[in-house]
């Protein structure tokens, strides 16, 4: 593993008078694949919409590569990636024009090269003229992996980003995470899909109540049982 590309230090997020992330401190390395596990409700999704410049947290500081996510918050969206519970994408325009608007926001050389490549590796290249809410529950997904593509960004975040894939789309992106470590980026991603999550995983960081409990190397577990054993473990202790 090379130098930390995220890099949390003490993050905190309070809704109201509950703390919904509390003291977060981890790194992901360039090359770095990390899965975040945990109950609903753990913060799972609160921690990726806040490195992800979605809500902003109270305590603590994020660093994307040199880029202070506080001070340089535009040049730090840059090297962002996100996939979220929403699509971000609008619905009556086609994937074409959805794709060409974010290349435009990202002010990107040759857009149209770039969205028929980024269309093609994520295989919607001949759907790109259909009108965005014609599209099935998969092909939306594989349309946002394509804006989350677009502009070759060092730090992928995703959140649940298996949902309404079958499994020839699916291993697609378990292709596109595999290629992203190999071209130096971090990944950090959330799944229910733990057997799929831990055989792509470097590391898993196990969230509950807010609170990183555990920080998993792969070499911790052998298989989804044993892992399933350490989980039940971990947060048994730290209820």
């Amino acid at each position: 593993m090379s130098a930390a590309l995220l890099a949390v230090e003490n993050l905190g997020k309070q809704f109201g008078a509950r703390w919904a992330l509390r003291d977060l401190t981890f790194t992901v390395a360039a090359g770095e694949i990390v899965a975040l596990v945990g109950p609903n409700g753990a913060g799972k999704t609160t921690l990726l919409r806040t490195l992800a410049t979605l809500t902003r947290p109270h305590t603590g500081s994020v660093r994307l590569g040199g880029l202070a996510l506080a001070e340089q918050p535009r040049a730090a969206r840059a090297a962002i990636g996100f996939v979220g519970h929403q699509t971000f994408l609008y619905d009556d325009l086609t994937a074409a024009e959805n794709l060409h608007f974010y290349a435009r926001l990202y002010d990107l050389p040759d857009a149209e090269a770039r969205v028929r490549a980024v269309a093609a590796r994520v295989g919607i290249a001949n759907r790109l003229e259909d009108v965005t809410r014609t599209l099935s529950r998969g092909l939306l997904q594989r349309l946002t992996l394509a804006r989350l593509l677009l502009h070759e960004p060092t730090v992928l975040l995703l959140d649940e980003p298996y949902t309404g894939l079958d499994q020839t789309a699916a291993d697609w992106l378990d292709q596109i995470l595999v290629d992203a470590k190999r071209a130096g980026r971090a990944i950090l991603f959330s799944t229910h899909d733990l057997e799929r999550g831990l055989a792509l995983c470097d590391r898993a960081l196990l969230l509950r109540a807010g609170r990183i409990v555990h920080d998993l190397p792969r070499g911790a577990w052998q298989n989804l049982a044993g892992f399933m054993a350490i989980y039940a473990r971990v947060l048994e202790t730290n209820r």
